[in-house]
């Protein structure tokens, strides 16, 4: 295939899928050598090799693009579940007296929702390990990170948006309201929102704007499950990511309601320059586990 000889051996190293990984993630052949600590020529060495091995041409490249072909794309998702076996294997037999603190950050909606199970796999894992988690709102998560507070962050963002950071989850945001007849008024659509400045507050407002419909904040809390309740009991309806919404409340997807369309949201991990083993371990594992269950 794509003029690649037939490969003898049955054996793919797996630091050379690692490399492949690692470059996708980054987007680029020097980032992933920064990362993977490693001269450029040497990942664009190991990605050639793994190329003649499969017998495939995994990625289109040039001075100022990169993309995964179609083998690439097959490639990538089993490349990922064999690192994922591989690591984790190790993190079982030769890692278990890994130690040091982790500070992680994270928005609210997500850390009780997504990360729970994550993390829980990761502490029984590696029982040294200490984690500190931070709960806030994506900017203020990003403030924290910036600061020097956090030596990972979740953080939220639009598909189109800010680069950098590996993307770890995506799915749709919908409007939520206790029922439907709250979006029936001919007035200000009262809206549940966290404070200033909240990236799905922007989102709704952003997006009501954009086809003239007017709005008024009803209900303002920080807490998500204030959010909820403030919507449950009629105050205003809100804007949360599919998967996320309580089964008492309503998704308002009626054409009849005039509310405009809300682009997909993503979740980012970010990192600090210098991670310690414990904290570059549970990155690998946040991304893995998250790109699982996506």
């Amino acid at each position: 295939m794509n003029g690649f000889p037939v490969p003898p051996t049955r054996t793919i190293d797996p630091d050379l899928l690692r490399t492949f990984v690692t470059v996708v993630e980054c987007k680029g052949f020097s980032r992933a050598a920064e990362r993977l600590l490693r001269g450029q020529s040497a990942v664009s060495l190991q990605i050639k090799r793994l190329e003649e091995q499969l017998g495939v041409r995994l990625l289109e490249r040039n001075p100022r693009h990169l993309a995964l072909t179609s083998e690439g794309e097959l490639i990538l998702d089993h490349a990922k579940r064999i690192l994922f076996l591989n690591d984790d294997l190790i993190a079982r037999v030769k890692e278990p007296e890994l130690s040091g603190l982790v500070r992680l950050g994270a928005p609210e909606d997500f850390a009780t929702s997504h990360l729970p199970n994550v993390l829980a796999g990761f502490a029984r894992s590696h029982p040294q390990v200490a984690l500190e988690v931070t709960c806030e709102l994506t900017l203020d998560v990003l403030e924290r990170f910036q600061a020097g507070g956090l030596d990972i962050a979740l953080v939220k963002r639009a598909p189109s948006g800010v680069t950098g950071g590996i993307r770890v989850w995506r799915e749709p945001l919908v409007w939520v309201a206790a029922d439907r007849h709250i979006g029936d008024t001919d007035g200000p659509l009262p809206l549940a929102a966290s404070p200033q400045p909240c990236v799905y507050r922007k989102r709704m407002t952003d997006a009501l704007d954009g086809v003239g419909r007017g709005w008024r904040i009803a209900y303002t809390c920080g807490s998500l499950a204030g959010t909820h309740a403030a919507v449950r009991a009629g105050l205003g309806l809100t804007v949360l990511p599919k998967e996320m919404v309580p089964s008492d409340l309503t998704i308002l997807n009626d054409e009849s309601l005039d509310l405009p369309d809300l682009a997909d949201t993503e979740m980012a991990l970010i990192e600090a320059p210098q991670l310690n083993p414990a904290a570059t371990r549970l990155r690998d594992y946040i991304v893995r586990e998250l790109e699982h269950t996506t």
